[in-house]
């Protein structure tokens, strides 16, 4: 047996003081065992009957919080002792012990730890203050666990707060929203049937209608649309994104013109198309040319902006509107968070534009991002990935293979 395997040399170190019959006896009732790496020796929860003390190797000590998370105590190494407490009441092993390296333990059964303990008032004292060392070393990791669950908890409650105050404010903001063009649209149908309303208006009032019932439908979708996002299976195709993004901006030639906003499409000269659905790519640009129009009420120029970058394609809506304040920015992308104030400028909106274009991309495996400061505009920019074509991909596999 090597020096540093000697249970001579190591057990002082485990029982300062004790004598070398005292020694001696503790070896006498004991087993020298090897065992490899990864191996469990204490199982949280077992009653077991064994006290093991190391004489070469590492061992870890886990414990499981909460039932679920799986947390590393310390680690174990020569002249360290475990195991004592089930020996001493009988009850279940508080922690899971498992060899990190190739183990030398000496192992005592509990009949013969008794025997030990009664010839031996050193290991006895020795046994208690490291018993009384490990309980103190407990109770400080059990007070840090409740002062990080009480955060985390004051955390959670706050988070919750939050969204239940969101949820009070979307609900407020849908009867607005639902009950504006529900009026009108009413408004204009009820002196119709009324004969109210001259025949050389008529057509007008029918527009109107129409535009309201339009908005209202849209409010709709836009709501069912967040909540069924995650049912939509994926079934992707070649996009080309340039003339997704003429056909949006073409779509708001008018509104941009209303809001004295210059609108434009700028894309690279050669841009691949980006695989992905058409319709959820356009409802994701949609919402962030929306954004950026109705952000911008003081004028100025909204720009789309395409451009490939190895294998993907990055498409930017850019404004010169009021910009998002710092704070707001992790708030953003919620659903129902919404700005309804800057200034003076009221501005209306359910706030799931936003949630609607992060969940597209995200279900497209790509990114939204976004650059902006207080009255200096604000950047949104989605990556996408460059189409390939999988059936192509499997010809190549094949010839490859002949």
């Amino acid at each position: 047996m090597t020096t540093t395997r000697a249970p001579s040399k190591i057990i002082p170190r485990a029982f300062p003081g004790i004598s070398p019959d005292e020694v001696a006896e503790l070896i006498n009732n004991s087993q020298l065992k090897n065992y490899p790496p990864d191996i469990i020796l204490c199982r949280e929860n077992e009653v077991e009957d064994t006290f093991y003390l190391i004489l070469e190797g590492e061992v870890e000590v886990t414990k499981i919080i909460n039932n679920i998370e799986k947390r590393l105590l310390k680690t174990l190494g020569a002249g360290d002792f475990f195991g004592e407490m089930a020996l001493i009441h009988n009850a279940p092993r508080a922690a899971t012990i498992r060899t990190l390296t190739p183990l030398i333990a000496l192992e005592i059964r509990k009949e013969a730890f008794d025997r030990v303990l009664r010839k031996s008032s050193s290991i006895s004292l020795a046994m208690v203050r490291e018993i009384s060392r490990r309980l103190r070393e407990n109770d400080e990791m059990a007070i840090d666990d409740l002062r990080l669950r009480a955060s985390e908890l004051a955390e959670a409650y706050q988070k919750m707060a939050e969204m239940e105050a969101a949820r009070r404010d979307f609900l407020t903001n849908v009867s607005h929203q639902l009950r504006t063009p529900l009026t009108a649209a009413n408004g204009y149908l009820q002196m119709l049937q009324k004969g109210a309303i001259p025949e050389a208006k008529r057509q007008e009032a029918f527009e109107t209608i129409a535009r309201n019932v339009q908005q209202i439908a849209t409010l709709v979708n836009d709501i069912l649309f967040v909540q069924e996002m995650e049912l939509i299976l994926e079934q992707f195709e070649a996009v080309n994104m340039v003339d997704l993004a003429r056909r949006v901006a073409a779509r708001y030639e008018e509104k941009a013109r209303e809001a004295h906003v210059k609108l434009h499409v700028r894309p690279d000269l050669v841009l691949p198309p980006v695989q992905g659905d058409p319709s959820n790519l356009e409802r994701a640009l949609v919402a962030l040319v929306d954004n950026a129009i109705k952000f911008s009420p003081n004028g100025g120029e909204v720009e789309i902006r395409l451009r490939r970058k190895g294998e993907q394609v990055f498409v930017s809506v850019k404004d010169e509107g009021i910009g998002i304040e710092p704070e707001r920015l992790p708030h953003i992308f919620d659903r129902f968070y919404h700005l309804d104030k800057s200034g003076d400028t009221l501005f209306e909106g359910l706030g799931i534009g936003l949630a609607i274009t992060k969940q597209v991309i995200e279900q497209h495996k790509g990114q939204l991002t976004v650059d902006s400061a207080p009255d200096k505009g604000s950047t949104f920019t989605m990556c996408l990935n460059v189409w390939h074509n999988p059936a192509a991909s499997e010809k190549d596999k094949a010839n490859s293979t002949l």
